[in-house]
Parts: structure tokens; C-alpha cells; sequence
């Protein structure tokens, strides 16, 4: 592991934190459904951004930074579980559902889809 590719993930973080911020604001201003809209949006985008990357087979410093950098801190695997345990807790069993079956059911295809077109 070189400074460089150091540097890079750390770049690109920085820039998929602000991403995923402002979009999250974007979204609570408004009240779409009961299911967390901004963390499924990031999570579908996502989905599809890095499987594009992967099928790219882009230059290990551009995967470095849009990879494993930016997609990294953009996606919220770990906010996608803290939101369907909150779901439960709060016992909105259809709502976890939903958003389970619409995380999963499109960010696989999206993720496919994004190889495909990155080749």
C-alpha cells in the first residue's frame, strides 16, 4: 500500500461523504414513503456505479478513488441495516419489507447492469 493509493481513498471518501450528505438532505426535505428513500437511492445508484467500475476494469488509482473511495463512503451498507432494524423496532413490518425487496431486488440487477455496460 502506497501514500498515493492511501491518498486516493481518502479523497474519494471525502467527496462520496459530501455526496451522499447532500443528497440525503435533497430527500428529507421531502416525504416520499415511509421506507428511507435517500439511503435507497444511494444504495440503487451505487449498486450500478460500481459494478460500471468493475466491468470498466478502470486503472488501479481510478478504482482506488471512485471504488473503493467515493462508492465506498456514497453507499450505506451499514445505515441500510441501522434503518431496517429501526423498522422493526417501530414494528413496520410491511415498510421493511418493501424496503428490503426494493434494495435487494434492484441494486443486484443495477449492479450486473453497471458490469455489463462498463465493458
Amino acid at each position: 500500500m502506497t501514500f498515493i493509493s492511501v491518498l486516493m481513498v481518502g479523497i474519494g471518501g471525502f467527496f462520496g461523504a459530501m455526496a451522499r450528505f447532500a443528497i440525503s438532505q435533497l430527500f428529507n426535505k421531502r416525504k416520499f414513503y415511509n421506507i428511507p428513500i435517500a439511503t435507497l437511492f444511494v444504495n440503487i445508484v451505487g449498486s450500478f456505479l460500481l459494478g460500471f467500475l468493475l466491468g470498466a476494469q478502470i486503472k488501479e488509482t481510478y478504482y482506488l478513488l471512485l471504488g473503493v473511495g467515493f462508492m465506498g463512503s456514497f453507499t450505506t451498507f451499514s445505515t441500510f441495516k441501522l434503518e431496517g432494524i429501526q423498522m422493526h423496532v417501530q414494528q413496520r413490518k410491511k415498510d421493511l419489507i418493501l424496503y428490503n425487496l426494493v434494495c435487494y431486488g434492484l441494486g443486484i440487477p443495477l449492479a450486473f447492469s453497471g458490469y455489463l455496460l462498463g465493458q
